[in-house]
C-alpha cells in the first residue's frame, strides 16, 4: 500500500510541475517511467543512457513534452528507483506510435540489460 501511495504522490508532484510548465490538456496522456539500475551500471553508463532518453523527443514527433529527474525523496519509499522520467502525449494513440517506434525499441536495447527493475504508469488526468 506504501509503494501505490509513493508512487502516487510522485505522478502527482510530477504533473503539478508538467501542467504548470507544458500547458497540459485534459486529454493528455501521462507516460512516467521509474528506473532502478544494476549496480554494475556505471556513472558513465547511467549518464548514456539518460543521454539516450533525452534524445527521443527529437526522434519521435508524438512526444509533447519531457522531463526527468533523480530521485530526492526524504520519504525512503523509492525501493531503489532512482531515475524519474515524464513523458506526455496529446493522447493514447500518439503514446501507442511512441511505443513500437524503432527510436523507442532502439532505447529499449541500449537500457534493458543495465536496469534491476523499472515502473511504468500511464495515465490521462481525471482531476476536476
Amino acid at each position: 500500500m506504501k509503494t501505490v501511495f509513493a508512487t502516487l504522490l510522485f505522478i502527482g508532484l510530477a504533473l503539478t510541475g508538467a501542467s504548470a510548465q507544458n500547458k497540459m490538456t485534459p486529454s493528455d496522456l501521462t507516460h512516467v517511467v521509474l528506473f532502478k539500475f544494476k549496480p554494475e551500471a556505471t556513472p558513465a553508463k547511467v549518464k548514456e543512457i539518460v543521454a539516450a532518453f533525452e534524445a527521443l523527443p527529437s526522434k519521435i514527433k508524438e512526444i509533447k513534452s519531457f522531463k526527468w529527474g533523480t530521485n530526492n525523496s526524504p520519504e525512503k519509499l523509492d525501493k531503489g528507483l532512482t531515475h524519474a522520467f515524464v513523458l506526455t502525449f496529446a493522447n493514447e494513440k500518439d503514446r501507442d506510435t511512441y511505443l513500437p517506434h524503432p527510436a523507442h525499441k532502439e532505447f529499449g536495447k541500449l537500457v534493458g540489460g543495465w536496469l534491476a527493475d523499472v515502473t511504468v504508469v500511464d495515465f490521462t488526468n481525471q482531476a476536476k
